[in-house]
């Protein structure tokens, strides 16, 4: 048992002197980054201006006010015209993109054979029509394709949105039907787990329920990676492609046939970019709307100054194209780093990172778990200088494991969400790593923790809030004109103030820790407790690969504490229930003693790796499954038969 909080890393002055946030510290004259982080959060006008003039943002600044109103109603920098793309694809020279897949494919494209990719497929979308506002939807894996279809709608003023290959028919279209994409691009297939998947008559089923398209784009990557050719390389269109309704039928190298000028729009600072979305494991996903502006504000602020990342660097982070950490990873190139993209089954990551010099790599917590659980060691990585972990709460023994296996290398656990589409928790080179603590809140963001009433705490657990205002928080939700829907995603609670929905204890110092989600709390004889301390003493077991807790008590009354075991036998022998028992008893406390331990064939999760709590006791109080959960946003939806009651 490692006690939360042991130091495991401390920054050498060398480390100190050449992290790029200490230079920016300079340059704005504050003494330390706890002084750095007060004024950013009581001056954002001023902090965030810092940011546009500190790394040169290019486009039009203006003379407008930097924000007008108070949330949720916030607009920033009123006057101002930039562009995502253009930002992004600042500089001609360098390693733009690394790309691997699974099959053993390799890809490097250059900074400028990426500016002319997207200008023949920016000039390729405009023969199909596309123009500014129109929306550009992908059915991509996390291919070079996805990030040059991407920066191409980005480049005119167009909004993207993606979807992942192994979502589901109806969890696609419940995201696309929503937005009314006029274009479609799509792979034929993919390849996960060493198995292939065609997708083709998948994407004719979308194409069906979208009567706004005007053209589907195919891209033949099962095809040729059965051929062992680079997408580019292969046919125009898939033999296998279904014929879809709406619209013409094109090929990607029809698609980018033609040689086009590299143009960008300059659009105003709130003007959408993307569209993403909740995880929609129940109800109709939200469709999240961001602008150009906050993301490149946000983004720069973020990557540089948390992750340390700057030119030179190689930045890798194990996602798919479903999830906002795929958007925060090519956010690299908005910083001068080449991004690594990985495509298939995470069966040695730490294999891709030596392969490319990997300089900041970011994985979920559960790789991190998995790799200590097996003792599967990253073995040597010499450019390695942080490693980062988000989609759930990583406990102490994730980061002493890391610590031991990667002497010297910081451990950052990174902290927010979808909806800002970046962490506003999460650490810097000049922190010490405690275990299992997120060191600082995140410049920019003020962060607090409310209890009940409303009223902030220090040194207890309470709700996850923001007090203050950031650029990336949704400019609005697509299809919500009244703002309504926004408005009862996050300011139901407290009005004026962003209730995220994660417990969170802040420490006098600013370092925090978070305990789960605040809406499947555990709460036992008046006790509360996130799920993720539940979680920390449950999985340290190495028979149990996987475990779910769900309080079912509602309406004020206590009601049975259920655990949910995935084990290697297949069943929970009763001296393991009773070692089980005993920890959880000393441990936590006796009213957290499970009324029942049950062994199950996995845990159900979404496609991003998050555990379904909330649905899952749904299910248990008596919602059809259906109902209470998402079947086709989830990894593993076959588990949910076995939580029936």
């Amino acid at each position: 048992m490692v006690a939360e909080g042991a130091l495991l890393w401390e920054p050498t002055p060398s480390v100190v002197a050449n992290a790029r946030i200490t230079r920016y510290l300079e340059d704005i004259g504050r003494d330390g980054y706890r002084d750095a982080w007060q004024w950013s959060v009581e001056n954002p006008e001023e902090f965030w201006t810092s940011i546009w003039d500190y790394f040169g943002v290019i486009g039009e600044r203006g003379d407008g006010p930097v924000m007008t109103g108070t949330m949720p109603g916030v607009e920033w920098f009123t006057g101002s015209s930039l562009n995502y793309a253009e930002n992004a694809l600042s500089r001609d020279t360098g390693t733009a993109v690394i790309f691997h897949s699974e099959d053993g494919t390799r890809r490097v494209i250059s900074m400028a054979e990426l500016r002319e990719e997207v200008a023949r497929v920016r000039q390729g979308l405009v023969k199909l029509g596309v123009r500014k506002g129109d929306r550009v939807a992908g059915y991509l894996p996390n291919i070079p394709e996805a990030l040059i279809a991407f920066l191409a709608t980005a480049s005119l003023g167009a909004i993207w949105s993606a979807g992942s290959p192994d979502f589901g028919v109806p969890s696609i279209v419940d995201r696309f039907t929503q937005i009314e994409p006029k274009v479609l691009i799509a792979v034929d297939g993919y390849r996960y787990g060493g198995k292939s998947f065609d997708r083709s008559a998948a994407v004719a089923d979308i194409a069906a329920a979208l009567p706004s398209l005007h053209a589907t784009v195919w891209i033949p990557y099962l095809a040729t990676a059965a051929d062992g050719l680079p997408p580019q390389q292969g046919e125009s269109a898939p033999t296998r492609a279904a014929a879809v309704p709406h619209g013409h039928t094109l090929g990607w190298e029809e698609l980018r046939a033609e040689q086009g000028p590299l143009e960008f729009e300059r659009v105003p600072f709130g003007h959408p970019l993307w569209i993403l979305y909740s995880s929609g494991t129940t109800g109709l996903p939200k469709p999240i709307v961001h602008g150009h502006g906050g993301v490149v504000l946000e983004h720069l602020k973020s990557l540089s100054f948390h992750q340390d990342l700057g030119e030179g660097d190689v930045f890798f982070w194990y996602t798919t194209t479903g999830w906002m950490m795929w958007n925060y990873l090519i956010g690299g190139l908005l910083v001068g780093s080449s991004v690594v993209l990985y495509d298939g089954a995470p069966t040695d990551l730490w294999a891709i990172a030596a392969a490319e010099s990997v300089t900041y790599f970011g994985t979920g917590a559960p790789y991190i778990v998995s790799c200590m659980k097996n003792d599967k060691r990253p073995g040597d990585l010499p450019a390695l200088k942080g490693v980062g972990s988000t989609g759930s709460p990583l406990p102490p023994e994730g980061f002493a494991w890391l610590a031991e296996a990667l002497p010297g290398v910081p451990v950052g656990s990174f902290s927010g969400g979808t909806d800002v589409c970046t962490g506003f928790v999460g650490a810097t080179p000049l922190h010490p790593i405690r275990a299992g603590v997120i060191p600082c809140r995140s410049l920019g963001a003020r962060v607090e923790s409310f209890d009940p009433s409303g009223k902030p705490v220090v040194g207890e657990v309470g709700e996850l809030v923001l007090t203050q205002p950031m650029p990336s928080m949704p400019v609005m939700f697509w299809n919500d004109p009244s703002g309504e829907r926004y408005r009862d995603s996050y300011f139901d609670v407290y009005p004026g103030v962003w209730r995220h929905g994660d417990w969170i204890k802040i420490e006098e110092d600013g370092c925090c820790v978070i305990y789960g989600r605040s809406d499947s709390t555990l709460n036992r004889g008046g006790v509360r407790m996130g799920t993720s301390e539940f979680y920390r003493v449950v999985e340290r077991f190495p028979e149990i690969a996987d475990s779910l807790v769900i309080d079912t008590g509602q309406l004020g009354q206590e009601g049975r504490l259920l655990l949910y075991v995935t084990v290697a036998s297949g069943e929970v022998t009763p001296e393991l229930e009773s070692r089980l028992k005993t920890a959880l008893r000393e441990e936590l406390s006796p009213r957290h003693v499970p009324n029942e331990i049950i062994a199950v064939p996995g845990i159900p999760r979404t496609l991003s790796g998050k555990k379904l709590e909330v649905p899952v006791r749904k299910i248990l109080l008596g919602t059809p499954v259906d109902q209470a959960a998402n079947r086709d946003a989830m990894a593993n939806p076959e588990v949910l038969e076995h939580f029936k009651p």
